[in-house]
């Protein structure tokens, strides 16, 4: 049996990823949205979601390249000199696992993020992490442990098998690619001892920034068993403020309305959320 769910990561960055993922919701494949509970849109993402109750909304925790919703001043080892979060991820995470004072910074901070989300009203269908930065094993013992308070009952480990991609193109995986993979198997085996619903694929990684209509239509026939979750990053303008250059967002806006996309979606029962399936 086959179950599909299509997210959109970053809902609340900008007014034209909201307005992208209400779209694509109403006119397409859409089921879920995370969102950035510090984003510069992330009032108006609310107040969308509200009038969508059918649109799946989680949290998007951002722990890199982007805004904390605690004072920077509360978070020395995570931020720089501007009182973002870093962008060196590697550092970054090296500093969260042998440092205490980082981690006990850490911690606060994703308690920070999770009430902020309690605080819209939402329903919490799902968490995942900006940069999928939930990897980092002492990001996703946190977000385990928080995450019960609030009421997490699904997460997204990032999984992604190639064969499905190879049916549709020609695709190499690099060295990096290949160690991800590693950590998130490792990351979907502890989400399900600790009870979550985790998808058994996701796919968009590969393709990030560029899950076009060609691919999404060519890849739905081909989806292995089980629990896939797409996710994807659609915006109504490729240059909204914050948009990382060489990302397609219209174009993969346009992919999650392509009729052949919510054809092939429909045949396989149409699209999900995570609470359906927790019900």
């Amino acid at each position: 049996m086959k179950r599909i769910i299509v997210t959109s990561d970053d809902f609340g960055a900008a007014l034209e990823v909201n307005e992208a993922v209400e779209r694509a919701h109403r006119d397409g494949v859409l089921s879920c949205a995370s969102l950035m509970v510090t984003g510069a849109a992330a009032e108006d993402a609310v107040a969308r979601a509200k009038r969508l109750p059918g649109l799946g909304v989680g949290l998007h925790l951002v722990l890199v390249e982007g805004t904390p919703a605690l004072p920077p001043e509360q978070l020395p080892d995570l931020v720089d000199a501007s009182g973002r979060f870093r962008t060196d991820m590697a550092r970054a995470g090296a500093t969260m696992f042998f440092k205490p004072a980082a981690r006990a910074q850490l911690a606060a901070e994703i308690t920070a993020q999770f009430a902020a989300f309690a605080r819209t009203g939402l329903p919490l269908d799902h968490v995942n992490a900006h940069k999928h930065f939930h990897l980092h094993p002492t990001i996703a013992g946190l977000v385990i442990a928080i995450g019960r308070r609030f009421g997490m009952r699904a997460m997204r480990a990032p999984v992604e098998p190639i064969a499905p991609l190879r049916a549709v193109e020609p695709i190499r995986l690099g060295a990096e690619a290949r160690i991800a993979g590693i950590w998130a198997k490792l990351l979907r085996r502890r989400l399900r001892r600790a009870g979550l619903v985790v998808p058994d694929q996701v796919f968009g990684l590969a393709w990030s920034g560029a899950v076009t209509a060609g691919r999404l239509a060519g890849l739905i026939p081909h989806l292995p068993d089980g629990l896939t979750e797409i996710y994807a990053h659609p915006a109504t303008d490729d240059g909204y403020p914050g948009h990382y250059p060489g990302y397609r967002y219209a174009d993969e806006l346009a992919a999650l309305i392509d009729p052949r996309v919510v054809a092939g979606v429909a045949a396989a029962g149409g699209p999900v959320r995570f609470a359906d399936l927790r019900e």
